[in-house]
């Protein structure tokens, strides 16, 4: 079995998204190409980072247009620089 090991100080994000028409309120659709990226994704595996403040299952909000978009085994993935992470999504109980 193949697996991705990001080097260095990025971080290996799990990209899939929703996949599925989506229409305006008025009911045109929007195509592919006008949908905005996601900035929300699930953390696979993490470089080289001393001290990392995440670990692999973690959902983290990243910067708009950072990382490499690839494509390995038919599943979608972003490879990022540990930077451009900008928070860590934490459920939180209700008081």
């Amino acid at each position: 079995m193949k697996e991705l090991q990001p080097l260095n100080q990025n971080v290996l994000l799990d990209y899939s998204e929703v996949q599925g028409e989506q229409r305006t309120a008025s009911g045109i659709i929007i195509p592919d190409t006008a949908k905005e990226k996601p900035q929300i994704a699930k953390v696979i595996a993490i470089g080289n980072v001393e001290n990392p403040e995440i670990s692999a299952g973690d959902r983290v909000i990243f910067k708009k247009y950072a990382g490499t978009e690839i494509e390995f085994e038919g599943k979608k993935y972003l490879l990022i620089p540990y930077g451009d992470l900008l928070a860590k999504i934490v459920e939180t109980e209700e008081i």
